[in-house]
Order: structure tokens, then C-alpha cells, then sequence
């Protein structure tokens, strides 16, 4: 199928960090895919409505209407990273939130496209609370099968579960993780693409004890530690924010 319009929708994830983009701007997997879409038609229009932080009632609240009037040939929805890292997520409720906006975006006639996410087995923090993501992507997948929808299985990405794949923050994928999402996004969606998701990365040199000890402890005072704050105060990363392309435009 040929898609001449595409809508993000979604947190930190679809906007793009940290892929580093144009203009203080991030670029991500959903811009490497709607430029591989405007290079098969010149008419080719695109939104990205994500903003970094947002839980899923808002996402729902704020995004999803904007998406639904839009009217586009595809929509990306991705949402729930966020309330699953918070503590009492129940992803049974989350899933009928997003089996709900997904029948409210397939009644207009969208192809919709969902992720599950990456195994955080590998991920100290994450890793405790595995049975409550992979019920959640379960969930999902179950979703994708009832309404016809694309799904993209990050869980079956091996290459994101290398470090490599990942910014500083451990939390946001870098370039290279971008990169590796966006051709299997095209993939999925029966769309050529110049790099393969099955990247096998070389192996990696003797890390020393004492280094990574280091890079630990400078983690959890520059990225943990503010992301515990926010946390506490009720506050969001994105908090002010607004999309990096909140209308459906021609894509240059």
C-alpha cells in the first residue's frame, strides 16, 4: 500500500530522542521513516505529535483527537513506556485504553501501526518489573491481531539489546537505535529500506570494573537521579513542550 500521509503519535520514543536532528531538534525512527515515504511520493505528508514524558491518558487526551481529524492514510501509536516505569502499573488497563484508541483510529479508516517494546532483561532497574511489560506487549499484540493492525516486535530486536544501541541515558535510543527501529518499521510495512534491523554488532573490548563502576555512578547522578526528582515533584520532561511537527504537512 502506498501511504501519502502519516501521523506519530506517542512520548519520547516517536519524538525521536536522542536522535540529534536539525535546528536543536531530534530526528528518530518515525522521520527516517516518512523520509523513505516522501521519496516514493512527492505529495507525501507527515505530523509528528509526540512529546517526550507523556503518559498514556495524555496521549489520548491531547494527541489523539488531533490525529483522528487529521484523517491520514497511516498513524503510528505508541504509548505506555512512561506509566510502566511508574510504580502499581496495571497493564491490563492500560491495554483497554489502548485497545480503545485504536478502534477510534481504524474507524476512520487509518492503517495503525503498534510496537511492543524491548526486553529490559538486560536493563538492573527495569528487569524486576519484566512480567508486567512482556504482559502488557502481550496485550498489544493481541490488539494488533483483533483490529488488523502493523506491529513492530522490538522484543525480537536483538541488536537493541546491545548497549550500543542506546544514549547515555539509558532510557532513549541513539542514532544507531533509530536507525535499526526505522528499517524494521519499513519492513513491516512492506517498504524498501537502505539499513537492516538484524544488525550484529562486533564484540566489544574487556570492560574494566573500575570504569564501568565510574560510568554507573555518573548515570545515576546525571540521569537517574533527576529522572527520581521529576518523579517525586509530579513533573514531566515534557512539561511545556510542544510537537515538533504538530501539523500535517508536505514533507521537505
Amino acid at each position: 500500500m502506498g501511504y501519502r500521509s502519516f501521523v506519530a503519535v506517542g512520548d519520547s520514543f516517536t519524538e525521536g530522542m536522542n536522535d540529534p536532528g536539525t535546528g536543536g531538534a531530534f530526528r528518530g525512527w518515525a522521520d527516517r521513516v516518512a523520509e523513505r515515504l516522501a521519496a516514493l511520493d512527492p505529495e507525501f505528508r507527515y505530523a509528528n505529535l509526540a512529546v517526550r514524558g507523556k503518559l498514556i491518558d495524555q496521549i489520548i487526551a491531547e494527541q489523539l483527537p488531533r490525529a483522528i481529524e487529521m484523517r491520514p492514510d497511516l498513524v503510528s501509536f505508541c504509548a505506555g513506556g512512561n506509566d510502566l516505569l511508574r510504580p502499581g502499573s496495571d497493564p491490563d488497563r492500560m491495554a483497554k485504553k489502548i485497545a480503545t484508541a485504536v478502534r477510534e483510529l481504524r474507524a476512520t479508516g487509518a492503517e495503525v501501526l503498534l510496537f511492543t517494546g524491548v526486553d529490559p532483561r538486560d536493563t538492573p532497574i527495569m528487569r524486576r518489573a519484566r512480567g508486567t511489560f512482556a504482559i502488557f506487549f502481550m496485550h498489544l499484540r493481541s490488539i494488533a491481531d483483533l483490529h488488523g493492525c502493523h506491529l513492530v516486535d522490538q522484543w525480537s530486536m536483538q541488536g537493541l539489546r546491545d548497549w550500543r544501541a542506546w544514549s547515555e541515558d539509558r532510557l532513549h535510543m541513539n542514532e544507531e537505535g533509530h536507525r535499526m527501529v526505522a528499517a524494521k518499521v519499513c519492513e513491516v510495512l512492506g517498504i524498501d529500506a537502505d539499513d537492516d534491523w538484524r544488525k550484529t554488532w562486533p564484540p566489544l573490548d574487556r570492560v574494566d570494573p573500575a570504569a564501568k563502576r565510574r560510568e554507573d555512578i555518573q548515570w545515576l547522578r546525571e540521569h537517574f537521579g533527576p529522572w527520581v526528582v521529576r518523579r517525586i515533584r509530579r513533573r514531566s520532561s515534557g512539561d511545556g513542550l510542544d510537537p515538533k511537527r504538530p501539523d500535517l504537512e508536505l514533507f521537505r
